[in-house]
Formats: C-alpha cells, sequence, structure tokens
C-alpha cells in the first residue's frame, strides 16, 4: 500500500499504484495516458468510449470495462464492477461531470478510497520540467472561458508562455507534459471539477492569483443547492499567493475571499464597472483604470478604454467585467498594462457568445446559445433595448421566473424550446402577461420553427436573441450545435426572404 502523501511529484515513485479511473473522455483519457506513462496499474472504468480511444488503452496496455460492463453488479453496492473491487484500488481518479451520489464514488468513500481530478493529479505532477508553471484559477458560473481565454493571450502578449486549460482547451495533465513547459498555466474550474478538488494547504494547488466571476444558480441538482454551489466556487480561492479577484458588486464572491484560506500577504483586488475603489480595477467613463497594483492605491493608471473592448464585440456589461477581471489576473502576474491593452484589442471570443448572425430589416439575430443558465441568459438580455427570446432546453432544476421577472419589460415576444417547457412557460404567464409566447414542441424541426416564429414577431429595431437559459442536451449534441443550428436557421430564413 502506497502512502499518497508521498506521491508529490513527477518524480515520487508512482509505479504500481492502484488506480481506478472513472469515465474516458478527454479528461478521462489525459489521466489514464498519464498514470500509465508514471508505471501504474490501471482500470479504466465508462459507460461510454470512443473505439480509438479504447485501441490506444490496448497499445498502452491498459485494462477497461467499457459499456454495460461498466454498470455490472458485483459483491459490493449495485453498479460497481467486480474487476474494480478485484483491483483493491488505492486511488480512484474520476472524470468531474461523475455524480457525487454516484454508486462508484459512493463505494470509494465507504472504503476510504481518495477520490481525486485530473486537477488533484496535474498539480502533484507539475515539476516535470524544469520550467514549473505559476497557476491562475478561474471560476464562476458565467464568463469563464471568456476570461480564461483572455488572460492566457494578455500573458502571451506579455512575452510569457501560457496556456488556457482545466475546463477547456487543453487537457490539463497535457499542459503539464509538454516538454517545453510553461510560465502559466491558466486554468479554467468547473463547479464539477472543485467538488472534488482537495485544497488542504501544503497539498492543494496554489495558484498565483484567482478570481470567482460571479455567483448565481445553476447545476443546483448536482451540487444539492444554492450554498453548497457557491461554497464550492469559493474553493478556487484557497491558497492563493498574489492576489484573489472578486466582483465588486457581487456580495457572494466577496463573502467567499473573505473566508478563504490564503498566504499571507494575498491581495483582495476588486473588478467592477463603476469607478474603483482603493485596490480595485474599474471603469471611469470610458476607460478601464488599474487602483490595485500601482505604487500607491491612490494612483490612477489606464488600461485600455471602450474603443479597445469593442473590437471584441458588443460592449455589454458581462464583457466589459471578463475584460476587468482578466486584467486584474494579468497584472498579478505582473504584465505591463501597455501590453494588456494590445491583446484586448486583438482578442476574438469564441462563437455562441452574443455573435451577430444576421440582420435585415433593421431586425438583428444574435446567438448566445452559450447562456446555459439565468445568469448567462440576464447578461444578454441586459444589453438590448427589445428582444425576441428564443428560451428554454434542459433547465437543470434552475427557476427562471425571477429572469422572466427582472426583463420582461424587454420582450417582444418568446419563443419557448426544450423539453422544460411548462416552467419557462409558467414563469411567462405570472410574470410577463402581456407578451406574446409560442411554444415551440418536441416534435418539430426545433430551430427552423424557432426563428419562424421569432421573424413573424420581430419588427425593425428588434434583437432576435437565442439566449436559452438552459442546457441543450434534450434536443441537441451540446450548446454549439443549437448555436450552429440557429444560425443556420437564420440564414436560411434571410435568403429565403432577400
Amino acid at each position: 500500500m502506497k502512502d499518497l502523501s508521498t506521491l508529490t511529484s513527477w518524480h515520487s515513485d508512482w509505479r504500481n499504484l492502484r488506480v481506478g479511473v472513472i469515465g474516458l473522455g478527454v479528461s478521462g483519457f489525459s489521466v489514464a495516458d498519464t498514470l500509465a506513462e508514471l508505471g501504474a496499474k490501471l482500470l479504466v472504468i465508462a459507460e461510454n468510449a470512443e473505439p480509438e480511444t479504447v485501441d490506444i488503452l490496448d497499445v498502452l496496455g491498459v485494462d477497461y470495462v467499457i459499456g454495460a460492463d461498466a454498470k455490472a453488479v458485483g459483491s459490493s453496492p449495485e453498479g460497481v464492477p467486480q474487476a474494480l473491487i478485484d483491483l483493491q484500488p488505492e486511488l480512484i481518479v474520476t472524470s468531474p461531470g461523475v455524480r457525487p451520489d454516484s454508486p462508484l464514488i459512493r463505494w470509494a468513500q465507504s472504503n476510504s478510497i481518495p477520490v481525486w481530478v485530473d486537477i488533484d493529479l496535474a498539480w502533484r505532477l507539475r515539476d516535470k520540467t524544469s520550467r514549473v508553471a505559476q497557476w491562475l484559477h478561474i471560476t464562476g458560473t458565467n464568463g469563464k472561458t471568456t476570461t480564461t481565454q483572455l488572460v492566457t493571450d494578455m500573458l502571451n502578449e506579455g512575452g510569457a508562455r501560457a496556456i488556457a486549460c482545466g475546463n477547456i482547451g487543453t487537457p490539463i495533465l497535457d499542459a503539464i507534459r509538454d516538454p517545453d513547459g510553461f510560465d502559466f498555466l491558466v486554468v479554467e474550474l468547473s463547479s464539477f471539477q472543485l467538488h472534488y478538488l482537495d485544497v488542504t494547504p501544503g497539498v492543494g494547488p496554489s495558484p498565483l492569483a484567482s478570481v470567482v466571476l460571479n455567483i448565481d444558480y445553476d447545476h443546483l441538482d448536482w451540487h444539492g443547492g444554492y450554498q453548497k454551489y457557491a461554497k464550492t466556487k469559493g474553493k478556487a480561492y484557497e491558497n492563493s499567493q498574489i492576489a484573489c479577484v472578486f466582483n465588486a458588486i457581487d456580495k457572494a464572491t466577496i463573502k467567499l475571499v473573505e473566508d478563504a484560506d490564503v498566504v499571507e500577504g494575498c491581495l483582495a483586488v476588486g473588478f467592477g464597472l463603476g469607478a474603483p475603489g482603493r485596490a480595485e480595477i474599474g471603469y471611469v467613463e470610458d476607460i478601464l483604470i488599474d487602483r490595485a497594483f500601482v505604487e500607491d492605491f491612490d494612483q490612477a493608471q489606464p488600461i485600455a478604454d471602450f474603443a479597445d473592448i469593442e473590437k471584441i464585440g458588443v460592449l455589454t456589461p458581462h464583457l466589459l467585467a471578463n475584460v476587468a477581471a482578466a486584467s486584474a489576473l494579468a497584472r498579478a502576474a505582473g504584465i505591463d498594462r501597455q501590453r494588456i491593452r494590445h491583446a484586448i484589442r486583438n482578442f476574438r471570443m469564441d462563437a455562441h457568445r452574443i455573435e451577430l448572425v444576421g440582420e435585415s430589416a433593421g431586425i438583428r439575430w444574435f446567438d448566445d446559445s452559450k447562456a446555459t443558465n439565468p445568469h448567462a441568459a440576464a447578461a444578454s438580455l441586459a444589453s438590448f433595448d427589445k428582444v425576441v427570446w428564443v428560451v428554454g432546453g434542459l433547465l437543470k432544476g434552475v427557476d427562471v421566473e425571477p429572469l422572466v421577472k427582472r426583463f420582461a419589460h424587454k420582450l417582444r415576444a418568446a419563443i419557448v424550446v426544450g423539453v422544460d417547457r411548462e416552467p419557462v412557460l409558467a414563469a411567462l404567464a405570472k410574470q410577463a402577461p402581456g407578451v406574446s409566447v409560442v411554444e415551440i414542441t418536441a416534435d418539430t424541426d426545433v430551430m427552423p420553427a424557432a426563428v419562424a416564429a421569432a421573424h413573424a414577431h420581430a419588427v425593425d429595431g428588434d434583437v432576435v436573441l437565442l439566449a436559452p437559459s438552459a442546457a441543450s442536451m434534450d434536443q441537441f449534441k451540446d450548446y454549439a450545435d443549437r448555436g450552429d443550428q440557429f444560425a443556420a436557421a437564420v440564414r436560411a430564413l434571410l435568403e429565403e426572404n432577400a
């Protein structure tokens, strides 16, 4: 039996450590590949896997249980394969999306087997090369990906070698194993990863700087309530060295910073849309101002202005907040303000984030399919004056009524899609009784029908906005597929009516 507390380095003795790896997606495969390289004895368990991935496991000599056998009943609780029981694992490394109440996780916990995610493993293995990267942590209900990508560009523009990883981009273990190494890992952290992450001081990650962008209702069914979800997000701040960046108008993030156990001397840095106070980054009229990373907090140094930021996209409050937060992290990492400004001017957001996909007869069509929760949808709805709203999908236990109430005055019409239509329809009937509502039933070709309905209600000056406030997996492959189908339907309609 190995003592896991001794496994703190790539150069520790990982040979013959018995590990059960749950899941064989991108992160799961990177875990198996890494541990196989280190000589651990593995068993991979996955309900689904690409045939090519399974072939690679065969080449690596890794044992696996795939498909129906992954749910086989052993001598322990239902759903635990006998092969895992026979392995007598000393460690379980799970894909983060596996629910904490799943049979495999409950079995591990009942047998006092530690459960890690790839982030735990990567922190221990970060010294594979002599170029050991500093970490930056980014999480929040909304805006994680844009902020992560923007920070990465800022760091690279400043002359560092940085990579976005974790919940987006390159799997973090692949980044750790890059032969050239990195100066910075910009780690986007989902609430699922943070749930499992061990943040014990001296054991868990110690980021150079960290941010929780915002906290709102999301994944409540998975976490078991808002308070547990918020507390989980706060783990991103733990053990921060230079700066904990918080949202100055989000009381939840302020509380998380106050509760965080950080390295002595770590600075709490606020960001927001208003004039920055001491140790904050914010806006004075149309200029982004740094009052945090200056010799004296009474100083104020410009970083960028609206003309720079609008090169990214529509100047929404959400985008302005993300730019301020990213700038704070880059400044914490020592990047010059002029380099940050240059990165902002050249940055472009991913598709499906308040993306203009068509315009005709004074009506603009925007794809914000990535707005998979009410907080993200609110950022979109707040950006426009009059909206025909395409809304709905898989609600994940979230109540949309407060969102409808807040923006009812902006709605020209609502086009309701998805399997969880009833709660959305009920919220609209109660909070927006004067708004025209069209229900798109599940047995139709969803996006063409939704776009046609939106076109029938929109008038000159309106925005048709796909901001579903819900997950996409009920009717689409993912949020990108949903956005692509929306954009294709919009283009087809505009061509037909040209």
